[in-house]
């Protein structure tokens, strides 16, 4: 039936379907029966007409703790497809909806195993997803729905979704256009009133469309209550009491027919065989005492809710006509019946344990074992499958059903384990402070878990001082990981925030007196974050011990990229971070691949090598802004900035800065804000604005400055020295180099700095031979720097010809480099000494977008369409398209051309 009213809403929907691809799918917001359902209905009669495939699925509220029961029900109809997904994805889809065992999947597998099939299918026939009732989906399953939604720009694929007001939902964010649907005027009011109970007396039409205020909802029921009504009793059901009204309806039918809608109420599927083995053991119980068999219930026992209205059947199906209906019955029930009801349901749920346990813990009034035991294994199976929240909220009621103090604390401390790791910061600290943990041990892992979140950034930097006593009380109690797990939580706020020298001392002690390996790569990690400088020396010895384990183990090469990154190693923080990145993604593990191509993103910059960093810090931001982690978003785009400046593009790298100083600043997130301000100072001095570059990168290495960062300070010494010998701040820089000399470490990045600036500063043959001496072959920027700094001074000591030979040297790395402004000065000063030099086109590179240079890198590489899909979580649908704009952007029209191109780009 067309809602009356929606005529315009209708036909956004229509266009939506039909319309451009970028529109890919709307979530339709308004209050509880306001008319989204038969909305979305009428578009998916009109899609069906228009030869699209519909394809559903509707939250349940007692579904919510089912992990992907919405995904279930809405891929259940081309479940054949999943036989031919490539073995990852079918093997995480099969398990993350209990078809088959394996290992537990992430829910990004689950998601881009869901997006290929779902690509593959509109192949065939276009698709039109719909998920109604949103706000009841299981997390997992709005969380698989979120991540298909930001993919399928260019698939023919649409997804609309209603979702109640006020409600929080993963496809709010999912880059859907919004539709939010009011209540209808007056005029369109009385239409659906008339169409729906006519020849209503005028006293009671009136009295009605009064009191109903243009709800859709209440124009179609109220008319069911009101026989005999005059129009003058002040008793009619107001909109908000509408579940009266429901029940009012269900007071009128047989007792076994309100019995039998009590369980289908209470039952989280819509299995007519499940609702009547239910009722028949619920009739059975008050037979007698001992019954000696359940009585078969037919369906005809719920004929008389047909007849009113309140249900429909359908294949085996017995679904309400209103969501409502669902909520309204059981809150009329009395707590036993309730109770009888789901005991019922848990008999004839024997084979299906988790539906049973969450049954029988419903009709449990007080603390049972048993019951919390059969909880856990079902969060146990739900983490198996993926689903982090069904898990969590079985672990929960787990806990509310336990029978001693400490089992009770041990769930609800491994509810919050689960939490953290998915990112439910709220959750999380609310779990733990349920927990009330009384034990060290228990007080350890509680204070581990409230201190994993955005790595302490916005806590008070006192708190780090806190965790290294935690960690100690945790080392002397025997529980060495969890005090290497504080350790680390403890040693991100050191890069973050500034804790101040005596925290981190106590923080080197614990460590230190670890019954753990030197070598261990989490105390490496640990120790290079806490005291860069001062342990410098054991921690590379160390990272160049460990370097040739590399892609063993990527949560070993995560955390070995960050220590190097820390003591200046970037060529090793960038092979260790390119090492982790593959593994963390075949693992799903989309938390922490940011991290890795963060620091992959970060290194690679300050080598040079602006072509590999654009992709990977393009994803690494896309990832940390999709994983709700804002500071690495922040840092990722910082990197972004930096790109810009060093190619040249000031506008787009003052934006990413603003855009990153924004989501560091408030929380004093400073190597976010650190690499902000190395960006801009890199943009004064490629704009000659020398002042104003000394002062922005000296703004670095003061302590109280919020761009101070204890490591990252040391490593922008050549654009420091560079700014300082321009704007003839030679004094302030000696003191500056006087200050870092006494540092003591072997850092390869700060020693290189250090030469470049003596170099700068004083001048002479012997110095810049120096410089060019030590080993700069994996840091191809440092050494172009040298050539052209010797060059210029050569040239001003009318030493031309010499001056060539370096110049020449330094534009050819910086055109290679795509260092724009690097490039063009070295250009203007072989002009200066009597040589022309061509101006460079642009790079065939610079004229993709990060997302389609790492397309055509991979395609290039040789990987698939395939392959690289499952490599950046898209259909290869997808990665298809883009090839076809990739190629006509640079001129092959084949991938041995692209790969041709690129490797003689990259020679």
């Amino acid at each position: 039936m067309a809602l009356h009213g929606r005529e315009a809403e209708l036909k956004e929907l229509g266009e939506l379907v039909d319309g451009p691809e970028e529109r890919v799918g709307v979530v339709v917001r308004g209050e509880a029966g306001i008319g989204k359902s038969a909305l979305v209905a009428s578009a998916a009669a009109a899609a069906s007409v228009a030869g699209l495939r519909v394809l559903r699925t509707a939250g349940a509220e007692a579904e919510q703790n089912l992990a992907y029961a919405g995904l279930h029900q809405l891929l259940h109809p081309v479940r054949a497809g999943v036989a031919e997904l490539p073995a990852p994805q079918r093997d995480a889809l099969r398990t993350a909806l209990g078809l088959a065992e394996g290992v537990s999947p992430s829910a990004y597998l689950v998601g881009l195993a869901t997006l290929t099939l779902l690509a593959e299918e509109a192949v065939a026939k276009p698709l039109l997803l719909v998920a109604e009732d949103a706000q009841w989906l299981d997390r997992a399953s709005a969380d698989v729905l979120a991540f298909v939604a930001r993919r399928i720009e260019t698939e023919p694929i649409v997804l609309v979704a209603t979702l109640r007001d006020g409600v929080a939902s993963p496809l709010l964010e999912a880059g859907l256009a919004p539709m939010v649907l009011e209540r209808l005027g007056a005029d369109d009011a009385a239409d659906l009133l008339d169409a729906v109970a006519p020849g209503l007396a005028p006293a009671v039409r009136t009295r009605l469309l009064t009191e109903a205020a243009g709800h859709p909802l209440a124009l179609t029921e109220l008319p069911a209550g009101l026989a005999g009504f005059d129009g003058l009793d002040p008793v009619l059901p107001l909109t908000e009491r509408l579940e009266r009204t429901f029940t009012a309806r269900v007071t009128g039918l047989p007792e076994v027919t309100r019995t039998a809608l009590l369980v289908a109420a209470l039952n989280e599927t819509t299995s007519l065989a499940e609702t009547l083995a239910a009722t028949g053991s619920l009739l059975a119980t008050d037979a007698g005492p001992a019954p000696t068999s359940c009585p078969h219930v037919e369906p005809e026992i719920l004929a008389p809710a047909v007849e009113a209205r309140l249900i429909e059947f359908s294949a085996g199906t017995v679904t309400f006509r209103h969501p409502l209906m669902r909520s309204a019955i059981p809150a009329a029930a009395t707590p036993t019946d309730r109770r009888r009801a789901h005991l019922a349901l848990a008999e004839a749920l024997r084979d299906q344990p988790d539906r049973r346990a969450w049954h029988q813990a419903a009709a449990s009034a007080g603390p049972d074992e048993t019951v919390a035991r059969a909880l856990e294994s079902t969060a146990d199976r739900a983490r198996y499958r993926g689903g982090a929240a069904a898990a969590i909220a079985a672990l929960e009621q787990a806990a509310r059903l336990s029978e001693h103090d400490g089992t009770r604390t041990e769930r609800l401390l491994k509810a919050a384990e689960l939490a953290v790791e998915s990112g439910r910061r709220e959750t999380a600290e609310r779990l733990v402070h349920a927990a009330k943990p009384a034990n060290k041990r228990h007080r350890a892992t509680a204070s581990r878990l409230l201190s994993e979140f955005e790595d302490g950034v916005r806590e008070d930097p006192a708190r780090v001082a806190e965790l290294a006593v935690t960690a100690e009380h945790a080392a002397n109690d025997g529980e060495t990981d969890a005090a290497v797990r504080i350790l680390w939580s403890a040693a991100m706020r050191c890069f973050w925030t500034e804790p101040g020298d005596a925290a981190r001392k106590a923080l080197l002690d614990v460590a230190d007196r670890l019954p753990v390996p030197d070598d261990d790569p989490r105390v490496v990690a640990v120790t290079a974050y806490v005291a860069p400088f001062e342990r410098g020396e054991a921690v590379l010895t160390n990272l160049r011990k460990l370097a040739g384990a590399t892609g063993a183990d990527p949560e070993v090469d995560r955390y070995l990229g960050s220590a190097a990154l820390q003591v200046g190693a970037f060529d090793l923080a960038a092979r260790f971070s390119a090492a982790a990145a593959p593994g963390l993604r075949a693992q799903g593990r989309l938390g922490a691949l940011p991290r890795a191509l963060a620091v992959q993103a970060w290194s690679r910059v300050r080598l040079g090598d602006l072509a590999a960093a654009v992709p990977v810090a393009a994803e690494a931001a896309r990832f940390a802004g999709e994983t709700g982690q804002p500071f690495m978003y922040g840092l990722a785009t910082a990197v972004q900035a930096e790109i810009a400046a060093l190619r040249g593009d000031h506008k787009q790298a003052k934006t990413l800065a603003a855009e990153a100083e924004r989501a560091g600043l408030a929380a004093g997130a400073r190597p976010v804000l650190a690499t902000v301000q190395l960006t801009r100072g890199l943009i004064a001095l490629s704009e000659g604005r020398f002042d104003d570059a000394f002062a922005d990168l000296r703004r670095m290495l003061d302590p109280a400055d919020p761009t101070y960062q204890l490591a990252l300070r040391a490593y922008c010494v050549p654009e420091l020295a560079e700014a300082a010998v321009r704007a003839g701040q030679t004094g302030a820089l000696r003191g500056i180099l006087a200050e870092l000399e006494c540092l003591r470490t072997p850092s390869p990045a700060l020693h290189i700095g250090l030469r470049y600036a003596r170099a700068v500063l004083d001048p002479s043959d012997e110095r810049f031979a120096e410089a060019l001496r030590a080993d700069l072959a994996g840091w191809p920027a440092e050494r172009g720097r040298v050539h052209l700094a010797f060059g210029e001074w050569l040239r001003r000591q009318r030493r031309v010809v010499e001056s060539r030979t370096h110049l020449r040297t330094a534009r050819e790395t910086f055109d290679a480099l795509g260092m724009t402004a690097w490039a063009e000065r070295a250009r203007g000063e072989l002009r200066g000494a009597g040589e022309s030099s061509p101006n460079r086109g642009p790079d065939a590179r610079e004229k993709l977008t990060p997302h389609e240079l790492s397309i055509a890198q991979l395609a290039a590489d040789g990987l698939t369409n395939r392959e690289i899909g499952q490599r950046l979580y898209l259909s290869h649908r997808t990665v298809g398209t883009h090839l076809h704009r990739i190629f006509p952007k640079l001129g092959v029209s084949s991938r041995a051309d692209l790969a041709g191109m690129l490797k003689t780009l990259e020679g």
